[in-house]
Order: C-alpha cells, then sequence, then structure tokens
C-alpha cells in the first residue's frame, strides 16, 4: 500500500561536452578533442539537442549513431 516508484526506460542521460568526451564511449586515450565534438555537433555528424544556447547530447543516441553511421576517414 505503499507508494511504489517505477523508473521508466525512455529516460534519458543528457550531458554536455565535457561529459560526452569522458562518458565511456571512446576509447580511454583516445577521446577526440573538444574541438572534433564541436565540428561533428555543427556539422550534424552526432546527435545533439539545443536548450537555449547550451548543447546537450544523449550519451546513449550518441553511441548508437557512432557505432552505426559515424565514419572517419583515414588519414594519409
Amino acid at each position: 500500500m505503499g507508494m511504489e516508484t517505477t523508473t521508466t526506460p525512455s529516460a534519458t542521460s543528457l550531458s554536455d561536452i565535457n561529459g560526452l568526451r569522458f562518458c565511456g564511449i571512446f576509447p580511454t586515450g583516445r577521446e577526440p578533442s573538444i574541438r572534433t565534438l564541436r565540428e561533428w555537433t555543427r556539422n550534424r555528424r552526432i546527435p545533439h539537442h539545443r536548450v537555449g544556447h547550451f548543447v546537450y547530447y544523449d550519451l546513449a543516441e550518441v553511441a548508437l549513431h557512432i557505432r552505426t553511421k559515424l565514419f572517419v576517414p583515414a588519414r594519409g
């Protein structure tokens, strides 16, 4: 008869650009620079959400997008 709390599986975890770099999506020591992430955001290569002038990233959405659709050409 107590209050039951349920968590919704659709709850998103939004993070800023620093949180995106160090969240574990990228290999340790191989994280892209902030400049690279801003360029990917500006070119719409990774999904992002704007709230006013702030930019946030859904970590699960970015991880899925990187694994399936983001291809970075090799140097050389």
